[in-house]
């Protein structure tokens, strides 16, 4: 079998550009920041979510709140995933009842880490209505979750995988396409 093979598709000037954008897009949809705030999915969606709340910030004069939240005993394949997997913390430290809540990852594949998140989310309160933001879409759904905002559209085959990498979490910034080698 032949070695994994990355190339780059997002550097960091294209994630920020990327973010600024769906700041814009977000803000449009609901006509400014009264009563929003932006939830990310651990680890990189929670990264992106500080972003995109710094931009708003930025272009509002206003803060918007910021939480985290952690969907590993959330997940339906828990057993698969780790015989002692490991959970971090959520952090929510804001009622979400009646706010519309943007929540925040960076890869959007099946829809089952969403779905988890959307589970998760509920049992802090009921949002007037939450808001998928995710930096790369790359299709492969097997729920029917769609995003309302998309930083990238990117197909990929069952084959290959995307990977973000965060600064803040990994020490470099980009976005790669990894294709898994083959017999070929």
């Amino acid at each position: 079998m032949k070695d994994a093979k990355e190339s780059r598709v997002l550097s960091k000037d294209d994630v920020a550009r990327i973010l600024k954008r769906m700041s814009h897009e977000i803000l449009e949809k609901n006509q400014g920041v009264e009563n929003l705030a932006v939830i990310g999915i651990k680890s990189r969606g929670a990264f992106l979510a500080e972003r995109i709340a710094s931009n708003i910030e930025t272009l509002e004069k206003k803060k918007v709140p910021v939480g985290a939240i952690d969907i590993t005993l959330y997940r339906d394949d828990l057993t698969e995933v780790a015989e002692h997997p490991v959970v971090h913390s959520t952090e929510i430290s804001f009622d979400i009842t009646g706010m519309k809540i943007i929540l925040v990852d960076d890869v959007l594949y099946t829809g089952r880490t969403v779905r988890c998140a959307l589970s998760e989310l509920v049992d802090f309160g009921r949002p007037a209505s939450i808001q998928l933001a995710v930096l790369v879409d790359r299709g492969h759904r097997e729920l029917p979750i769609r995003p309302d905002y998309v930083g990238k559209n990117m197909p990929t085959g069952r084959d290959e995988s995307i990977e973000v990498r965060i600064d803040d979490f990994d020490g470099k910034e980009e976005v790669v396409l990894v294709k898994n080698g083959g017999d070929e």
